[in-house]
């Protein structure tokens, strides 16, 4: 595992997010709407550093104690090195601080990779939503980790 220094979302980080964004999703979010989020006082967004790079990225809307995972997004150079670990551990941190109830999240029914590092760090499968994805059309799975 490499060192990963995890910080808050500033706008010095929107491009290399958005690129970001690009790479990782059929539908990406955009410079604009990563940067709205800097306005949010519900968002939660933290980047992963390794040696200074952009690698990766977590963001998630706390409402009434209710964690929402809305993106997380590694760079392909910085996969399977605990990029992704160490972002959902500093938001389940985070939102234990902030005395939340529980984190969830949706995630391609295809991306079992993904199921799998979640269900590491405690998130369990509780449901499905059918059709939720576009490009290609998809269902999700809806995991949740309850954090009291």
């Amino acid at each position: 595992m490499m060192d990963v220094a995890i910080v808050k979302m500033s706008e010095e980080h929107i491009a290399s997010l958005a690129h970001i964004e690009r790479e990782c999703f059929s539908t990406p979010w955009s410079d604009k709407a990563l940067a709205d989020e800097l306005k949010n006082s519900h968002g939660r967004f933290f980047v992963a550093l390794c040696n200074g790079k952009v690698a990766g990225y977590i963001g998630a809307h706390n409402v009434v104690g209710e964690v929402y995972i809305t993106n997380v997004a590694v760079s392909g150079a910085f996969r399977r090195q605990g990029v992704a670990t160490a972002l959902i551990k500093e938001l389940v941190k985070i939102s234990k601080d902030e005395n939340a109830d529980f984190i969830t999240l949706e995630v391609r029914e295809s991306n079992t990779s993904a199921r799998a590092l979640y269900k590491k760090q405690g998130f369990e499968e509780v449901g499905t939503r059918k059709a939720f994805y576009e490009s290609p059309r998809e269902n999700a799975v809806l995991m949740t980790v309850n954090l009291k």
